[in-house]
C-alpha cells in the first residue's frame, strides 16, 4: 500500500489522469435505457436477476470470431453489447463499466485482498457501423484502459466531477463482465456445500451482465433495477 502511494504520485499520476480526461471528454452524463417507469431520484439498490446462457452452437461461433479477428471473447461480447444498448436506446455514444482485477504486477498476484477497479469503457457507434469496424474500436478502447487501470474510480470521479446525483451511478450506469478465470471448487472439511441462487440482489446500476465461460459453454446473469 505504501508503495503504491508512493508510485502513484506525480507524473504517474498525471499521465493516468490526462489518458482518462482526454478519453471520457464530453461523455454522455447517462444512458437512456428505456424503462417501465421513469429512473427513481434516490437509488434504492434493489436487483433482480434473470439467468442466461448461450447455446454452446453460438458459444463455438463467437470463439471462432474472435480467433479470426485477433480479439479477445471478451472484446466480442462487449461489441455485441454496446451494438444492443445502441438498438435499445438510439444512442451513439455509450458509456459501460467493467471490472478488472488490477493485479498486472507479479508481485500483487499473491496477496490476499480485493484490489477490483472500474473501468469506463466508452463506445462510438452509429447506424450502418460494420460490425468488423466497431470490435476494431472496441479492441483500441479496452487494450487503452488496460494499460490505463491503476487509477481509482473514485479518483477519476474526483477529477472529472461530473454532474452528480442520487438517482444514478456517476459515468456509467451499465455494467458488463466476463468471468474466464477458472474456479476452484469450495471445499470445507465436514461441510457439503451447495450453491444457492439469488434472485434478489442490490444493485447499483441499472444493469449489469455477468458471463462465465465454462468448458464449451456460456453462461451467467443478468441484474437488473
Amino acid at each position: 500500500a505504501v508503495w503504491q502511494r508512493s508510485w502513484l504520485d506525480g507524473e504517474v499520476l498525471a499521465a493516468e489522469l490526462a489518458y482518462w480526461q482526454r478519453q471520457l471528454s464530453g461523455s454522455p452524463e447517462a444512458l437512456n435505457l428505456p424503462g417501465d417507469l421513469p429512473r427513481a431520484k434516490l437509488q434504492r439498490f434493489h436487483g433482480k436477476v434473470q439467468r442466461v446462457e448461450v447455446a454452446p452452437a453460438v458459444y463455438a461461433t463467437l470463439k471462432r470470431l474472435s480467433a479470426r479477428s485477433g480479439v479477445t471473447t471478451y472484446m466480442v461480447l462487449l461489441a455485441a453489447f454496446e451494438a444492443l444498448l445502441h438498438r435499445y436506446t438510439g444512442e451513439e455514444d455509450i458509456c459501460v463499466g467493467s471490472p478488472i482485477a488490477n493485479r498486472g504486477r507479479a508481485e500483487v498476484e499473491g496477496l490476499v485482498g480485493f484490489f477490483v477497479n472500474s473501468l469506463v469503457l466508452r463506445g462510438r457507434l452509429a447506424d450502418g457501423l460494420p460490425f468488423c469496424e466497431l470490435l476494431e474500436r472496441t479492441r483500441e478502447v479496452a487494450l487503452g484502459a488496460y494499460a490505463h487501470q491503476d487509477l481509482p474510480f473514485e479518483m477519476l470521479v474526483d477529477a472529472l466531477r461530473p454532474q452528480r446525483t442520487l438517482g444514478q451511478h456517476p459515468l456509467f450506469q451499465v455494467m458488463f463482465a466476463l468471468q474466464n478465470t477458472p474456479l476452484s471448487a469450495l471445499e470445507l472439511p465436514g461441510l457439503e456445500l451447495h450453491e444457492i441462487a439469488a434472485e434478489e440482489v442490490e444493485t447499483r446500476f441499472d444493469l449489469e451482465v455477468h458471463l462465465r465461460e465454462e468448458t464449451g459453454s456460456l453462461r451467467g446473469m443478468m441484474i437488473y433495477d
